[in-house]
């Protein structure tokens, strides 16, 4: 097949475009090389076996030329931050994604499918239940004045006790910001779309996706690649909150192969899959598995996480997909967090141009009012 890789360049399309390659696929990619995500232009790792085109998934006649006589379409591009430039996330994600199927039904192209990438934001805070009068919640945001007194947990409207997460399907969706906003319209369109103009169409909710090539310089671009570069540079990583949020963590290798079973299986057209790591582990807990892989490699002690009671406004408390649908048309996780965390640590290591940017970002974050001071 012929397949059309927009975002080929970054994190997750860069090794989807090297595994397609590696079974037998033509491959064109199409990405702006945006900065700060490629801070340095063109990088390294685009394979040499791929048709680059450099244009902006915004752009229609950019669109238009690179999903010319293609087969199948991996809509990997996406604006993904942490800043509060709020219509850059839907220009950027949901208009990209409308421009694509319009692009489709205009040009009556012969596309066979298409699939998105969404993520595990559409669910906010997910599910919860209370232990004592065992109902369940879904909760949104939590409220400011209880962030402020540094109460970090849902509790009980009931019984006033701590409730308790749940692991969550694909069926609950409570986006909590513009990015998840943008995403969710990216999953409607496809599933919307898909079936009225009869493109088969794939949403795929990716959890927190780890590896390496994430890029560097982003303010906000996941755990993985904060801790492991604060300790790069014998730094102390900063938990917000208590450090004890819950997250999933998916490795890249497991989400490539679910991107590859998506393009094959009839049976995932016209839905939504969450894409996750099957197992959930604190904040605190993943910044341990991180000191312990780079402190394999640095002969001076690694210090502990400092943990302010800062917060980033918008966050959630704890977020766990149930992959319960996806592993039941053949796909299952093989990998772990100390995985992941190794192959980034690896990456990072055999760099040669990596710069601390931390201070910058974080102040960056501070100042757009993104990071704020509990009392």
């Amino acid at each position: 097949m012929k397949i059309l890789v927009t975002g080929g360049a970054g994190f997750i399309g860069s090794h989807t475009v090297d595994k397609l390659i590696e079974l037998g696929h033509e491959v064109r990619i199409l990405d702006c090389l945006k900065k700060p995500v490629h801070l340095k232009g063109m990088p390294p790792w685009i394979n040499k076996e791929a048709e680059f085109m450099l244009g902006d998934v915004r752009n229609k006649s950019a669109l238009e030329k690179a999903m010319q006589g293609v087969d199948a379409i991996y809509h990997l591009a996406a604006y993904q931050d942490y800043l509060p430039d709020l219509s850059n996330f839907f220009t950027t994600n949901a208009v990209s994604t409308a421009l694509i199927y319009e692009i489709i039904v205009e040009r009556k192209l012969p596309v066979k499918k298409v699939i998105i990438a969404s993520s595990q934001f559409v669910q906010g805070e997910g599910r919860y239940q209370c232990s004592e009068c065992h109902e369940q919640f879904t909760p949104l945001m939590r409220a400011e004045e209880n962030l402020l007194k540094r109460n970090w947990e849902h509790y009980c409207p009931n019984c006033g006790v701590a409730l308790r997460w749940s692991w969550t399907d694909e069926t609950h969706v409570a986006p909590p910001n513009a990015y998840a906003l943008s995403k969710h319209s990216q999953e409607q369109q496809a599933i919307t779309f898909g079936q009225r103009y009869g493109v088969p169409s794939v949403a795929l909710r990716y959890s927190i996706v780890q590896g390496a090539r994430q890029s560097f310089y982003n303010a906000y671009s996941g755990a993985c690649r904060i801790f492991c570069l604060n300790y790069y540079f014998a730094k102390a990583p900063t938990l917000y909150e208590d450090g004890g949020q819950s997250r999933d963590f998916v490795n890249i290798h497991d989400v490539v192969a679910a991107n590859v079973l998506a393009l094959s299986s009839d049976q995932m057209s016209g839905k939504v899959f969450n894409v996750g790591g099957g197992n959930a582990y604190t904040i605190k807990q993943f910044a341990e598995i991180v000191r312990d892989e780079v402190q394999k490699r640095l002969p001076e002690p690694l210090p502990d996480p400092v943990i302010p009671a800062a917060y980033r406004f918008g966050d959630t408390r704890n977020a766990c997909s149930d992959i319960s649908r996806l592993k039941a048309v053949g796909w299952s996780p093989t990998f772990s967090p100390a995985d992941s965390v190794r192959e980034y640590v690896d990456w990072l290591f055999a760099q040669d141009n990596v710069e601390d940017i931390l201070e910058y970002a974080e102040q960056t974050m501070k100042k757009l009012d993104v990071v704020r001071k509990s009392a």
